[in-house]
């Protein structure tokens, strides 16, 4: 990872307080703020929810405040969230006067509060096809750096297998995957996988999960029902 140090460093000689947007259990949000922890005072980890106070996220924000004394995790509703209560998404509670956030929108809003300018993010460019082009922009100083918008990804040069391998040398708390893919998309309340993981470990995480995406729960009916179906044949 010396290439992800190289950027933290070049960042830290400028500031001691950034923003980094965790995931909480994603493995490039625990590499990253592994990384960086040494370099800054105070990293403010934003972490956006879709369904708030799940308890196998909080297992993971518990972990990383503990071995991180300069971590501070603040949680702020999920960009998507103003989308999905506009529209009633998967049943929830509608507002049609709901406002829609953007990324960008909770950026600058936790930029403003903290008084912090440089903001950290888990991107790599073997992501997608998006995110290769936008890294290795005429705008990325090292593919990482954007002094323009005071934006920085030191993952952006990594692939899946070097961030994992990373937190297994580094003996890092396992990162969360749901099936049998062995990955994570985080809360992804119309994954079956997602749901099948909650009821098999976090059954009331999964009632949380329900509670304000009511349709939700008719996924998991005809995924048994499919299955049901299909061993009677």
């Amino acid at each position: 990872m010396q290439k992800a140090i190289e950027v933290i460093r070049l960042v830290s000689s400028e500031t001691d307080r950034v923003i980094l947007f965790h995931s909480a259990s994603g493995k490039d949000s625990i590499a990253l703020l592994n990384l960086m922890a040494p370099y800054f005072r105070e990293i403010v980890c934003v972490y956006m929810y879709l369904v708030k106070d799940l308890a196998h996220i909080n297992r993971y924000l518990n972990y990383a405040i503990a071995k991180y004394p300069n971590a501070r995790f603040v949680q702020v509703p999920h960009y998507g969230l103003g989308s999905y209560i506009k529209t009633g998404y998967m049943g929830c509670r509608q507002n049609p006067k709901q406002k829609k956030f953007k990324m960008s929108d909770i950026t600058e809003a936790i930029r403003e509060k903290y008084g912090i300018q440089w903001a950290f993010f888990g991107f790599k460019q073997s992501d997608s096809m998006n995110r290769r082009i936008m890294l290795r922009g005429d705008d990325y100083e090292l593919q990482a750096i954007n002094r323009k918008t005071m934006k920085c990804y030191p993952l952006s040069p990594y692939h899946n297998q070097d961030v994992l391998a990373y937190i297994k040398r580094n003996d890092l708390i396992t990162p969360e995957c749901y099936g049998k893919g062995g990955q994570s998309s985080g809360t992804n309340i119309t994954d079956i996988n997602y749901l099948l993981y909650l009821r098999e470990n976090y059954p009331s995480d999964l009632q949380k999960v329900f509670a304000q995406f009511p349709l939700s729960e008719r996924l998991l009916f005809e995924h048994d029902y499919g299955k049901e179906e299909s061993e009677n044949k």
